[in-house]
């Protein structure tokens, strides 16, 4: 593996990680929420990762795993590895310890409103959250590393779609630490810190994974990675767009997603 690929594989999944923080800033120096925009965006979002997910990821790893374990084997550990992905990521969901629902979707109207006295219970839930927000951006920082080590322009596309989803994750971290301390610098740090997971992802999978990647690890990865990105789209994306907005524009946005993914894989024939 060249040193350039791992860098801009990295990097990917920096920035995309890093959109917390994006959304913690935005929550400071706007005063209205654009509840239209984020609905189609994370959408969009969903769009994206649906359709590379089943189109291109799931293509990829069976490709792999059949030309390693034949027809029969390659099929049942591509359909093993889908799953796989998504029973890790609903574990995730199931035991991570969280005082309010950690994708709870807040708006920007809340900062404007003075908070109170800081309330150390209330300050603990703002920090849980971040927390879980933290693990669970642990494995798409993993997905997203590994595709953009693989595939470079696909990289680009799911980093786009994880830096969307990861704005309103970073308002949401902001606008409860905000009223239990007062703080819009301790607000930012701990949406800026539960983003920095998803680079962390990617420096375990760079160390633990890689030593002993071959094709049947390629393929299992692939497609335990379309099985995460396919749970966070169901799971959070689209229930967040339908929260923001009507769920006609949700819908928009997963089809131009969907549409905009297609489009640009055909381009790279």
């Amino acid at each position: 593996m060249e040193l350039g690929n791992f860098w801009f594989a990295f990097n990917l999944t920096l920035l995309a990680g890093l959109a917390t923080g994006f959304g913690s800033a935005l929550a400071f120096f706007t005063r209205q929420t654009n509840t239209r925009f984020l609905s189609i965006a994370l959408g969009f979002s969903a769009g994206v990762m649906i359709y590379v997910s089943f189109v291109e990821i799931l293509s990829k790893a069976r490709d792999s795993l059949v030309g390693s374990l034949g027809i029969q084997g390659g099929s049942w550990a591509v359909v093993a590895s889908f799953f796989g992905g998504m029973l890790v990521i609903a574990i995730i969901d199931r035991f991570v310890p969280s005082f309010e629902n950690p994708h709870e979707m807040h708006r920007i109207e809340e900062m404007a409103h003075t908070p109170g006295q800081v309330d150390p219970r209330l300050l603990r839930m703002g920090v849980m959250s971040a927390v879980a927000i933290g693990i669970h951006n642990f494995p798409e920082g993993l997905a997203t590393f590994m595709v953009a080590l693989q595939d470079p322009t696909l990289g680009v596309s799911i980093a786009v779609a994880i830096a969307i989803h990861n704005i309103p994750e970073g308002i949401a971290i902001s606008v409860p630490v905000y009223y239990a301390t007062g703080s819009r610098r301790k607000a930012f740090f701990y949406s800026f810190l539960s983003g920095v997971a998803e680079p962390v992802g990617a420096l375990v999978g760079f160390f633990l994974i890689l030593p002993f990647f071959n094709d049947i690890v390629f393929g299992t990865m692939f497609a335990a990675v379309a099985g995460i990105m396919v749970f966070i789209s169901f799971d959070e994306l689209l229930p967040a767009a339908r929260e923001y907005g009507k769920h006609h524009l949700s819908l928009y946005g997963l089809i131009g997603g969907m549409v905009l993914m297609a489009v640009s894989l055909l381009l790279f024939l």
